[in-house]
């Protein structure tokens, strides 16, 4: 897979995050993300994303997604819709190593007006978030750290007495490991990388928190086509959430030079 000339190691294909490094310019991806989670002893929610991503230059790149789900009503309904700007602006560039850093925007829509004090705006609330990504790949190994602050926009549910966490501070740790290939021979190769993501969040107007553990495998295909497949579980925590643990499975294809110059 290539990024505005160079080559970008599948390692730092994050599944919970993004890394500091851009989809190539000109091109489209799309995608569709699937989470599961089972509040309590309740039956297993879905959430389904299908999400279209372009790149507009080596250093700008715009995602747009909706979802459906039936986390808030008794049968799967669309649920929300949301979009995400990155803009790369520092670029330290070496063979097989690279040091980026990022900035980001997301804003989102959703119906569901969430009771919870975790901000998750995948589709529980409306609200907006912004943030600095730093990423550094030392040949087969991708380390990532994100710092953001989210604000949810929803209003307050009329039957709950304490309003949930409407502000917090977000951050995430992120590495990745190339195990397969062993030696690159050309980019056809099917590659498999592990991961480990640590995400949480610190409320600003409560003393609330948590911190998740997100473990992942991905299979990449052609450097064109990748599936990734996760566990979300939380290690501490005093958050109010809709559940502490959830899977995710994703699958994605790239299209380059799809855009015009």
């Amino acid at each position: 897979m290539f990024s505005g000339g160079t080559a970008v190691f599948s390692q730092e294909l994050f599944v919970s995050t993004e890394p500091a490094s851009n989809m190539p310019a000109r091109s489209i991806a799309a995608k569709l993300n699937t989470e599961f989670v089972q509040p309590g002893s309740d039956n297993i929610q879905v959430r389904l994303s299908p999400e279209i991503q372009l790149g507009l230059h080596k250093n700008l790149m715009l995602h747009t997604a909706t979802g459906f789900s039936d986390m808030y009503s008794s049968g799967l309904r669309w649920e929300s819709v949301r979009l995400y700007a990155q803009y790369r602006f520092l670029s330290k560039d070496d063979v097989q190593k690279h040091f980026r850093m990022a900035a980001f925007a997301k804003a989102a829509y959703s119906r569901s007006n969430s009771p919870f004090d975790e901000i998750n705006l995948g589709g529980d609330q409306s609200g907006i978030q912004g943030g600095i990504i730093a990423t550094h790949l030392l040949h087969k190994l991708a380390l990532s750290t994100t710092l953001s602050l989210l604000q949810s926009l929803d209003e307050k549910p009329e039957a709950l007495i304490e309003a949930p966490s409407n502000s917090a501070l977000g951050y995430t740790f992120s590495a990745g490991y190339l195990l397969l290939p062993r030696i690159y021979k050309n980019y056809k190769q099917t590659n498999f990388n592990i991961y480990a993501e640590l995400t949480g969040q610190q409320s600003l107007d409560k003393k609330q928190s948590f911190i998740d553990l997100a473990p992942a495998v991905q299979f990449i295909f052609n450097s064109r086509s990748k599936l990734s497949i996760g566990y979300r579980f939380q290690l501490s925590g005093s958050m109010n959430r809709m559940a502490e643990t959830a899977w995710m499975i994703s699958f994605d294809t790239l299209f380059l030079n799809a855009l015009k110059k």
